[in-house]
């Protein structure tokens, strides 16, 4: 037959020996105090240094700096653009000046002709023969085309500024130029008596004065 081994029960000793070792071990992992935990929170968060502090500085300076030199551009750009814009409009005022002034002698032939040719008609109206009337027809119409180009013209000069300086009244020097001078009854002395050449001005600027005749 067939012999059992029996178990030895384990004894007191090797039974101390185990839980030493337990315990040994449970010691080793003990954990972390409140006080270790605030001098490494301290360790981390430590101060800036002189070092730093002027590095920061230094950029704060080179930062204002740039703001500065932005403003200063700015401005500059600024004034350009107004000095520009004033530039532009006193070219363009310079250029519709000197335009309106090549178009009055043209305005001036035109009334010329229109004043002629009123003055033909009432002249030849009365005791025309058939061929005459035509002719009168063809005068008229030609004189109407005439009246036409100048009231457009006349009408163009307007929309650019061009104004007729008046001459109803005293003599003003600022705007007249007085061709001659003759003794007028029931006249003040210094007005105006008769326009031989219409005067223009254009905004404040006089483009050409009216001459005139002048009572003395």
């Amino acid at each position: 037959m067939t012999e059992r081994k029996q178990t030895e029960p384990v004894s007191d000793s090797e039974s101390v020996s185990v839980s030493d070792t337990s315990g040994a071990s449970e010691s080793d992992a003990s954990p972390v105090s409140d006080t270790d935990a605030a001098s490494l929170s301290e360790s981390d968060a430590s101060p800036v240094s002189d070092t730093d502090a002027a590095s920061l500085a230094e950029l704060e300076k080179e930062r204002d700096e740039y703001l500065d030199s932005l403003q200063r551009l700015k401005a500059e750009f600024d004034n350009f653009r107004k000095r520009t814009a004033r530039e532009q409009e006193a070219f363009a005022a310079r250029a519709n000046e000197a335009l309106l002034k090549e178009l009055l002698p043209i305005l001036d032939d035109l009334e010329r002709a229109l004043e002629a040719a009123e003055e033909r008609s009432a002249r030849s109206a009365a005791g025309q023969s058939p061929a005459a009337r035509t002719h009168s027809e063809r005068e008229a119409k030609l004189e109407e085309g005439v009246r036409l180009v100048h009231r457009a013209l006349a009408e163009i000069a307007r929309k650019h500024g061009l104004e007729e300086i008046e001459t109803n009244g005293a003599f003003d020097p600022h705007v007249h130029e007085a061709l001659l001078t003759q003794p007028a009854e029931e006249t003040e002395p210094g007005s105006v008596l008769q326009v031989l050449q219409k005067g223009y001005r254009l905004g404040d600027r006089v483009l050409r004065p009216a001459r005139v005749v002048v009572a003395e």
